[in-house]
């Protein structure tokens, strides 16, 4: 636990009990607060209050007296479509609000650490896509180079939850747009922006504040390294933003799409290729190709910003791509669970939209596709121009008959009830030197109450056929 500095003898209200909740009002508390705390959920106050903590009703205006701070979980709203009530309450009142984000960041560093050698750093990543995969990449080469590091934030461990920091030590968080778009301190060593495409629109008022949340990342503590995904046009601007020209070194390009040989630093993947330009001239270069557990261009992008991360804290090549072949991926994405009699099986279960399941598609040759469960508005259109690579789809549950109609002759098919049927027949049709994909295009919840339920089950079934 990292208690909260700051705060002692102050009334400090939690609201939300979730997992981020109770290890923020636990590190308040540690810190030496008087904590209050709330929830919308009568069943969630009860467990609250029989662990000991203080219930007080935070829409209440009587409720805010003698409070310093509201601290607030990142799935509550707290501007758009709406604020919580609690929150406005907040806002008319002019407590400052706050999530475990910025008390992290106020709280992280220490006197112990003047009698370190090494200062503890923190690396940041946010992005829409493969922050994930981008941060549990930048923990696994950490850890394989002897790295002391811990891994946390919107994936793994809340941050108030992490070990007080050892000596030398790299913390590598995954930020979500929800948590930099509130957080009052940010100041990561290095800072992480993978790309974007449009997602929480509605909590962000549109594309424009979904950036600027995200942006905020860069712009409130000022990294010592930016590393840029330069591959849509507001990684190109932040980049430009945060540079005093091409030659700024403190910005890392990063791109799976473009050479970039023109720039102070960069790193870039082209035909599986990464390579590391400095000031012009190439440093290193590595062949991605054979990295089964980073397969795709998508991945490759992932890779070249986990490289420019690792790079920015003194990891030399070759040791970072040691670490590349030893990383097995995350589960339920692009994740090879078997190789049965020559055939691939891969388990992207996290492709729920088809932005994702593309991605999946063109990461593939000669694909058996199982795709369905809830169909997302406008459907599976925008995949057909995708399918060369799939001989055959098998589509599953409440909308594969949509998705089927949706195909038409572009590409071979079949129906099925579910998932456990799709599979037993790609098992008898697939031959050796194809992939069979579950990368669903689609929500779970016509038959499974999440994507990870649905990628277990998927594993399973496939590790039964191994006999």
């Amino acid at each position: 636990m990292i208690p909260v500095q700051g705060v002692q003898n102050q009334t400090i209200a939690v609201l939300g009990l979730g997992r981020s909740g109770r290890a923020t009002a636990a590190a308040l508390t540690e810190g030496g607060a008087d904590v209050v705390v709330w929830d919308d959920g009568a069943d969630t106050r009860a467990s609250a209050e029989a662990e000991g903590l203080t219930l007080r009703d935070l829409t209440r205006e009587t409720a805010w007296e003698g409070v310093s701070a509201l601290i607030t979980s990142p799935g509550i709203p707290h501007l758009y479509p709406k604020p919580h009530p609690a929150i406005a309450m907040a806002l008319r009142l002019g407590i400052p609000v706050d999530n475990d984000i910025g008390l992290f960041f106020r709280s992280f560093a220490t006197r112990d650490w003047d009698s370190f050698d090494i200062t503890p750093r923190v690396i940041a990543v946010t992005g829409s896509n493969g922050k994930s995969t981008t941060t549990a990449l930048i923990h696994h080469i950490l850890t394989e180079v002897g790295r002391p590091a811990q891994m946390g934030g919107n994936i793994g461990t809340g941050v108030l939850s992490l070990d007080p920091a050892q000596d030398g030590e790299v913390v590598v968080l995954e930020l979500s747009s929800y948590q930099t778009d509130l957080a009052r301190a940010l100041t990561p060593d290095v800072a992480v922006f993978t790309n974007l495409s449009p997602d929480h629109l509605d909590r962000h008022h549109g594309m424009g504040g979904y950036f600027a949340a995200k942006r905020r990342l860069f712009a409130e503590g000022g990294p010592d390294r930016a590393v840029i995904g330069v591959d849509e046009i507001e990684g190109l601007y932040l980049a430009d933003q945060l540079s005093e020209g091409p030659q700024d070194d403190r910005v890392i390009r990063v791109s799976s799409e473009t050479k970039l040989d023109a720039f102070g630093w960069s790193v870039f993947a082209k035909k599986g290729f990464l390579s590391e330009y400095r000031k012009g001239r190439q440093v290193a270069s590595i062949d991605l190709r054979a990295v089964t557990g980073l397969p795709g261009a998508h991945n490759h992008q992932n890779a070249c910003a986990a490289y420019a991360a690792c790079r920015a804290v003194g990891i030399p090549p070759r040791e970072i791509e040691a670490a590349f072949h030893s990383f097995q991926g995350l589960p339920h994405r692009s994740q090879t669970v078997a190789e049965i009699g020559g055939v691939r099986w891969v388990n992207d279960s996290k492709a729920t939209n088809v932005d994702s399941a593309e991605k999946a598609l063109l990461a593939f040759k000669n694909i058996r596709w199982i795709a369905g469960g809830m169909g997302k508005e406008g459907g599976i259109t925008s995949l057909v121009p995708h399918l060369g690579n799939v001989v055959k789809a098998y589509f599953i549950g409440h909308s594969a008959r949509d998705f089927a109609l949706e195909v038409g002759q572009s590409v071979d098919y079949e129906i099925f009830a579910t998932i456990d049927e799709a599979v037993a027949r790609a098992h008898a049709e697939a031959q050796s030197g194809e992939t069979v994909l579950l990368a669903p295009a689609a929500a779970s919840f016509d038959q499974f109450p999440n994507f990870e339920k649905r990628g277990e089950h998927f594993t399973a079934l496939v590790q039964a056929l191994k006999g």
